[in-house]
């Protein structure tokens, strides 16, 4: 079975090389944005299994980059890793198509096991936004 392939969409250097450092032995990471327009554009060059989207992103945020994503290409999933907890950001990420939401202080625990949930059709919501 080939890897997982995962674009990520982070404005945060260091976020993105923590979830590199974490993902990089398990799954193919075959490229970082720091935009939701570059994510909107890289999902439609690279055709990733998963894209991992901060909400916050300039330029585009992470849910209008989320619901482009999803009229163009129904294939890839959309898994948000952010530190947004409160509902109303997670009412509009699930509205947004999204098929998980991690937060970024559950990235070590949560993240793996929320892609491969995702890829295999189901949602993901990180335990402790659980109400």
């Amino acid at each position: 079975m080939p890897p997982i392939r995962l674009l990520l969409a982070d404005d945060n250097d260091a976020v993105l090389a923590e979830i590199r450092q974490e993902l990089g032995q398990k799954f193919e990471i075959i490229g970082s944005v720091t935009n939701g327009q570059d994510a909107v554009e890289a999902v439609h060059r690279f055709d990733p299994d998963v894209v991992v989207l901060d909400i916050a992103l300039p330029v585009l945020d992470g849910i209008g980059a989320s619901s482009r994503i999803r009229e163009m290409n129904a294939r890839t999933k959309i898994l948000f890793l952010t530190i947004q907890e409160d509902d109303e950001h997670i009412s509009a990420a699930c509205s947004g198509w999204a098929s998980g939401y991690v937060t970024k202080r559950r990235l070590l625990t949560d993240l793996a096991h929320a892609i491969r949930e995702v890829v295999e059709g189901r949602t993901f919501l990180s335990p402790s936004l659980r109400r």
